[in-house]
């Protein structure tokens, strides 16, 4: 029998009201999750949602409270940088970079180890992924010197020095902009040996000569830089300017920087851009890391304005290590999948420790844990086809000739029971030929925790360093 409905003017338009609505659903369902028929929580996602975005989408996120720069992806549609139309990374060349990023953070956590057993205003930066140690890392642009020369540096939380290249260059690799020149500035000078910046742990030296103070960084994967220790005028936005910024003229550099001028330090030690700005930022800072080539994130210091005025901020406690006191110590007590809390003893995680970090890719695991996640996303996974992933991955899949998947939501718990859901582009890392868990686990059970920056994607990340906690927000950069 068939149905007849009798329409009118109104009934025509709440005839189009609810189709609207259900076409809003059925969207929202399919592209940031549902629940399948058992009640566990899932992501179900079109497929090609997985795949790079083609075209440029700027963020959304109301930006009109702070000073903001464009945001784009290195090697993105949205990118400048993308008319020298140089290759994107393999994911197999983006893993090879980030195990090497892992090996020297475990590495200087491991000698620290050895030796101890024997013995209120706001700057706003951009942050975008970049191809720098680690190709998915992000590069934010600020400027140095007087005039001001704008640079795009890498911005990572696992180190203390700022360095950039500098004229004249024993050794620089090839970068975006042209390399700083000291002898052009206004307000560039050199630190002597016996300043109090030059005492501080940074491997420095000194040259008899010209009493100058001398800087080096090595980092495992053989990448380094040397040159002289410096000041300058550091300008983070037009408002917010700082004279006397200690820095590294590097002027002998190499390794897998790909394209960006330097770096800027945001870990804990004395030389960090966070220390150095205490006094105006309160060591206060967060950011929202966008996903690869569509949206664009911020990097916000100070309290004012930004992510941080989100009333939906969960703090967990900043733990020190003094094992690594640059690095960013956080307590992880426990992980969910599909809703269900693994079964792990909390020792797993405690003994050895986890760090949060904006330069290691993916979320590195102790072994037991990582056992345990991959297990149960398997479980969970079976009605697709498994295939052979890339090193470090082992749990990958093809999900081509498939219009959406239906993926298990992970959560991780941290201390004082604040538990994150991790967004579904930290879940998986590839395509949807090669669609692969983003995690992967240590190779010693002694070995520290790594929460990589791919599962930090689109959540507001607040690093109150001050108050001594860290706190998850979602939606900072849509």
């Amino acid at each position: 029998m068939a149905l007849s409905i009798p329409f009118s003017a109104n009934s025509h338009a709440s005839f189009l009201c609810l189709l609207m609505f259900v076409s809003i659903y059925l969207k929202v369902a399919l592209v940031y999750g549902a629940k399948r028929e058992h009640d566990k929580p899932y992501h179900v996602v079109n497929v090609k949602s997985l795949d790079p975005n083609p075209y440029c989408i700027e963020s959304t996120k109301d930006q009109s409270k702070r000073e903001s720069l464009k945001v784009v992806h290195r090697h993105g549609p949205c990118s400048h940088m993308n008319e020298a139309r140089t290759s994107a990374p393999t994911l197999a060349e983006i893993m090879s970079y980030d195990q090497a990023r892992v090996n020297s953070l475990q590495h200087r956590l491991r000698v620290k180890l050895d030796r101890n057993s024997l013995d209120d205003s706001k700057a706003t930066l951009p942050a975008k992924p970049g191809q720098s140690i680690g190709s998915f890392n992000h590069v934010v642009t600020l400027g140095l010197g007087t005039p001001k020369k704008d640079l795009t540096l890498i911005f990572d939380t696992g180190s203390d020095v700022t360095w950039i290249q500098c004229q004249p260059c024993i050794s620089c690799y090839q970068q975006q902009e042209p390399i700083f020149n000291p002898s052009a500035s206004q307000t560039y000078k050199n630190i002597s040996c016996t300043a109090p910046q030059c005492s501080q742990d940074l491997k420095l030296g000194c040259t008899r000569s010209t009493n100058t103070c001398v800087y080096e960084v090595d980092y495992l994967d053989n990448s380094t830089t040397l040159g002289l220790y410096a000041t300058e005028t550091l300008t983070l936005t037009p408002s917010d300017a700082f004279r006397g910024f200690a820095f590294g003229c590097g002027l002998k550099n190499t390794g897998v920087f790909r394209g960006a001028a330097g770096l800027l330090g945001l870990g804990r030690g004395p030389p960090s851009l966070v220390t150095q700005t205490a006094s105006k930022y309160g060591s206060y800072f967060s950011y929202c890391l966008p996903t690869l080539s569509s949206s664009s994130g911020t990097l916000v210091f100070g309290k004012e304005g930004g992510t941080t005025n989100s009333a939906g901020i969960k703090y967990t406690p900043l733990l020190t290590n003094s094992n690594g006191p640059s690095y960013y110590f956080i307590e992880v007590t426990g992980i969910k999948v599909a809703g269900e809390l693994l079964p792990i003893s909390q020792s797993v995680f405690s003994s050895p420790g986890t760090i949060i970090d904006s330069g290691t890719v993916i979320t590195w695991l102790q072994l037991e844990a990582y056992d345990a996640l991959r297990t149960r996303f398997r479980q969970l996974m079976m009605n697709y086809t498994m295939t052979q992933g890339v090193s470090p991955f082992d749990t990958c899949y093809d999900f081509s000739g498939r219009d959406t998947v239906e993926v298990p939501m992970i959560s991780f718990v941290f201390g004082v029971n604040v538990e994150v859901l991790i967004p579904f582009p930290g879940t998986l890392i590839g395509s949807q030929e090669l669609a692969c868990l983003a995690f992967a686990g240590n190779s010693d059970a002694s070995d520290v925790g790594i929460f990589g920056n791919w599962q930090q994607q689109t959540l507001d990340v607040v690093y109150d360093v001050a108050g001594g906690k860290l706190g998850f927000g979602t939606g900072g950069c849509s």
